[in-house]
C-alpha cells in the first residue's frame, strides 16, 4: 500500500546541510560550550586555579560531548525539562 505516484516538477528541492545540522562548537551546543569555557576561565583567572580550571573544562565539555553524540540539541531539551518541572511533577 505505498504511494507510488512520482512528485510533481519542483516539488522536491535539495537542501544543503548545513542548513539543518546544529551549531557544534568543540563537538558539543554552542551556548554549553560558552558556558563551559566562561567557568573555566573564571576559575583560572578569577580564583587563579589554573588546574581546577582546566580540569573542569576538559571533563565538562566531554560530558557535553558525549551528551552532543546522542542528542545535538540536548541542551534546548534540558532547558525545557527544567522549565516545565513543576507542571509534570508527580
Amino acid at each position: 500500500m505505498t504511494n507510488t505516484r512520482a512528485l510533481p516538477d519542483g516539488y522536491c528541492v535539495p537542501v544543503h546541510q548545513s542548513l539543518t545540522a546544529p551549531i557544534l562548537l568543540a563537538g558539543a551546543p554552542r551556548l554549553a560550550t560558552i558556558a563551559n569555557g566562561t567557568l573555566a576561565a573564571g576559575l583560572g583567572v578569577g580564583l587563579q586555579l589554573w588546574g581546577v580550571g582546566l580540569v573542569f573544562w576538559i571533563i565538562a565539555q566531554g560530558i557535553c560531548v558525549f551528551a552532543a553524540r546522542r542528542d545535538p540539541q540536548f541542551t534546548e531539551v534540558l532547558v525545557r525539562h527544567i522549565r516545565h518541572r513543576s507542571y509534570y511533577e508527580c
